[in-house]
């Protein structure tokens, strides 16, 4: 469902400024998991979308050399440490991306007649150096696309997540 109307995009990045993640000539293994909130509607559509968004940018992006991308059940410290050590020396880095909000948003205004809404992107990003025990980098994208008249369906979340992982993880930055 596309409802036309005027729309812009806003992205946040907390803490701003943040570097590229992306590097062309490097490997990366990308975990990634779901971090719903307990009244998300939708979660099957939802991390299926955020699943083929994820695969689409990581394939198609120049972000990385080579990027495995790996479904976790839970990206808990014990389980990344745990993922990391299996693949010791394997990649150049390790980018752990949880999804925590991937959608349409609707907003009534004054009357029913006048509607808000478009599509929000809620990322925590963390990236970790391999070799090295040193602190993640860590990070949170914000992204928002939508205005006055404006209301999106699921099928646009896989361009949807795409577009927040290019304005969070800056693989055209990375490439000059």
């Amino acid at each position: 469902m596309l409802i036309a109307g005027c729309a812009s995009t806003a992205v946040t990045l907390t803490p701003s400024p943040q570097a590229p993640v992306c590097e062309p000539s490097a490997t990366a293994l990308v975990l990634w998991a779901p971090e719903w909130r307990a009244e998300q509607k939708d979660v099957v559509k939802r991390e299926a979308a955020a699943a083929t968004g994820l695969k689409d940018f990581f394939s198609r992006s120049g972000c990385f050399a080579h990027a495995a991308l790996r479904r976790m059940p839970s990206l808990g410290p014990t389980a990344v440490s745990a993922q990391r050590a299996a693949d010791v020396g394997r990649y150049d880095r390790v980018v752990v991306i949880g999804v925590r909000e991937l959608g349409p948003v609707v907003k009534l205004l004054s009357s029913a007649a006048l509607v808000e809404g478009g599509t929000e992107v809620l990322l925590h990003v963390s990236t970790f150096p391999v070799p090295g025990d040193a602190p993640p980098r860590q990070f949170t994208v914000h992204w928002r696309n939508g205005g006055p008249g404006v209301l999106r369906g699921v099928d646009r979340l896989p361009a949807d997540m795409q577009a927040a992982l290019v304005a969070g993880l800056q693989p055209g930055d990375a490439a000059r």
